[in-house]
């Protein structure tokens, strides 16, 4: 490996070696060679005077990239595409003078672009969905482990901790959802010409339009689309490259609250990421367990989310049917921003399908601030044994405040029931109170709701997907 220059570390740590394919030179080059042969044989069949032998030469020779000859020409005649063009037609010599006939660069450019994206959205959606599963799984088995809920990361009503799982299970189905839409509405650029008005080709074609307007679906089928954009400039409008990252910044999103929960819930040792037994947490704290998986999901995250920013400016700023100011842009933020979702994924289902809960901890917290959840039971109670509702509900107040007090001044336990027990106004007894402790009392229909989302809503996308699970992540430290 060189060690003397910068090398990625979405490349060396965090994406996979399927994400880091899709975007590398072999993987380009090999596609514009499709995307010659195909627009050769859509020319032939609409009736130019090409043969099927130049045909089976650029097949014959469409894998076997000659970049050293590639890269020589490019030093001389600056332009990649021409180069490439060169060192192909060096490999068919009988094709040569066919090789991107009446197409510009972004024929192969954008045409590329566009299915690299498709392959890689394809990639996403494969891990997107094994996420959904493990998180699927987690829920269902602990749809009735009663937990304290926060709002404000304050101490609330009781949920359960496979509920809390399918809030982060829907952010992740939304995010399928969108992928689905963008992946199924993406199209080819086609061939389009220098301003999109395919004058190359109405001349190749000798006027004849219908040739003209039949050559975009040809190609678009040989490559498996099922059409091209109707009108372009040049290029394909690059909002389509903003639609695909604000997909991959969602999927950040949800990731990022997925990964955050689980580090506060590491940090309240309810709930914690795999640790492996020689994994070390700290260089100085051998005890610690450091959350960091999670900790990198959030940071590769707020990355994704951030780069997403980029083809939105550059969609904005495109001028009339096309400038080059999107080029350098383009080819840092979308193959990083896949490599990077790439990654994250990887990352959320090593931490789902590995999450370890401790019962005994979440019931101790559980337990801690359940009198206060429980007054408004105890209010009812004491009302139905003969008590005044407006007194009995300001007495509580007050007693409430005293047992709150005396938790976090003096740092003793919660004695709320003790209070109430020996207060006249409660007809109640201490053990009467007591029976009232029961968690599963105020989780409402958390589990229900647990049930009724897997069966309806996530089980049938995974039993539609269900070829798409069981891949393996190998997580890189």
């Amino acid at each position: 490996m060189r060690t003397d220059r910068y090398i990625s570390p979405l490349s060396e740590r965090y994406a996979s070696r399927e994400m880091q394919y899709i975007f590398s030179q072999e993987k380009k080059f090999k596609t514009w060679r499709k995307l010659w042969i195909a627009l050769a044989e859509a020319e032939k069949e609409l009736g130019l005077d090409i043969t099927q032998e130049q045909i089976e030469e650029l097949k014959a020779h469409a894998e076997e990239l000659n970049l050293d000859v590639a890269n020589e020409r490019e030093k001389v005649v600056r332009h990649d595409v021409m180069a490439h063009v060169y060192a192909y037609g060096a490999q068919c010599p009988k094709a040569r003078a066919i090789i991107h006939l009446g197409a510009t660069s972004c024929y192969v450019g954008d045409n590329t672009d566009l299915i690299l994206m498709a392959e890689a959205l394809k990639l996403v959606r494969k891990k997107l969905i094994n996420v959904i599963e493990k998180l699927a799984e987690f829920a269902e088995k602990y749809k009735d482990l009663p937990t304290l809920g926060y709002t404000h990361f304050q101490p609330a009503q009781p949920t359960t901790v496979g509920k809390r799982a399918t809030l982060w299970i829907q952010e992740f189905m939304m995010d399928l959802e969108d992928l689905d839409y963008v992946l199924s509405s993406l199209k080819l650029l086609g061939s389009k010409g220098t301003t999109g008005t395919q004058a190359s080709f109405l001349e190749l074609f000798d006027g004849d339009q219908e040739k003209v307007k039949k050559i975009d679906s040809i190609i678009a089928k040989k490559l498996g689309f099922q059409s091209c954009y109707p009108v372009s400039g040049q290029t394909y409008s690059r909002k389509v490259d903003q639609r695909v990252l604000n997909v991959l910044s969602g999927i950040g999103t949800s990731a990022y609250k997925f990964a955050n929960d689980i580090r506060m819930l590491q940090h309240l040792k309810e709930v914690e990421e795999p640790f492996e037994k020689s994994q070390i947490g700290s260089s100085a704290m051998a005890y610690k367990r450091n959350p960091m998986r999670s900790e990198r999901i959030c940071a590769l995250s707020r990355y994704v989310m951030i780069d997403a920013i980029n083809p939105t400016i550059t969609a904005s700023t495109q001028w009339f049917e096309r400038t080059l100011d999107d080029s350098a842009n383009k080819r840092l933020s979308v193959p990083e921003g896949f490599l990077a979702v790439d990654g994250i994924l990887g990352l959320c289902i090593n931490v789902a399908d590995g999450l370890v809960v401790y019962p005994r901890v979440i019931e101790k917290h559980l337990m801690e601030e359940l009198p206060f959840m429980a007054t408004e039971n105890i209010l009812m109670d004491a009302v139905k044994a003969g008590g005044d509702r407006q007194e009995l509900h300001e007495k509580i107040r007050l007693l409430s405040m005293e047992a709150g007090r005396n938790v976090k001044e003096f740092g003793k336990e919660n004695n709320l029931l003790e209070l109430i027990a020996e207060d006249d106004a409660f007809p109640l007894s201490l053990e009467e109170l007591e029976n009232t402790m029961n968690p599963t009392k105020y989780t409402g229909c958390a589990n229900e709701q647990v049930e009724s989302y897997l069966q309806t809503v996530v089980k049938p996308v995974l039993m539609e997907n269900k070829k798409e699970l069981g891949i393996e992540t190998q997580i890189t430290v």
